[in-house]
């Protein structure tokens, strides 16, 4: 049940002035006293107590990320340094393949050299004694020309003029075209 003013007859009023309480100018001494004791207290509060867990939080936070900051810092320059390292390897690793491959190519080179040079000797010899034997063959061949014109000679002479013709004439003949 709501309560009624007798005084004026509007419900709820308890008897106040009508005015809202902040905005009471019979009132507003006793507010901002209470105001500035509240803002006081406050202020004492917060600068002795949250402020200075926050600032000690903050410089936590500062130092960790400063740590952070260097800790990334080092492991940057150890992972540079690391990848130079790897680099420079991997250069001298290169030159020495390249090193490893012109020795091989050397070696093979001077192998096959070597057995070129000895093919060709062989070869050598061999054409050699394929010209003394065929120098043998030509003066054998050369040698019997004379006799195998005297022998055609003959034959030729019998076949086309039907006579026989001495073996010394033939031969002087032979003798005098060659």
């Amino acid at each position: 049940m709501a309560s009624t003013n007798t005084e004026t007859g509007v419900p709820g009023d308890q008897g106040g002035s009508g005015v809202f309480p902040p905005f009471d100018s019979s009132s507003f001494a006793s507010q901002l006293v209470w105001l500035a004791i509240t803002f006081g207290l406050f202020y004492l509060l917060m600068s002795r107590v949250a402020l200075p867990r926050i600032s000690s939080i903050l410089e936590v936070r500062s130092d960790r990320i400063a740590q952070d900051l260097d800790e990334a810092n080092r492991l940057r320059d150890e992972s540079d340094a690391a990848i130079a390292a790897y680099e420079q390897e991997l250069a001298e690793a290169r030159s020495r393949a390249h090193a490893i491959a012109q020795e091989a190519r050397d070696t093979a080179k001077a192998e096959v050299d070597t057995k070129r040079a000895g093919v060709e000797a062989d070869l050598a010899t061999k054409i050699a004694d394929a010209e003394t034997r065929i120098a043998g063959i030509k003066k054998k061949a050369m040698g019997e020309v004379g006799k195998i014109a005297e022998e055609t000679t003959d034959a030729l002479v019998s076949e086309l003029l039907g006579g026989k013709v001495t073996k010394a004439d033939i031969a002087s003949a032979v003798k005098s075209v060659s």
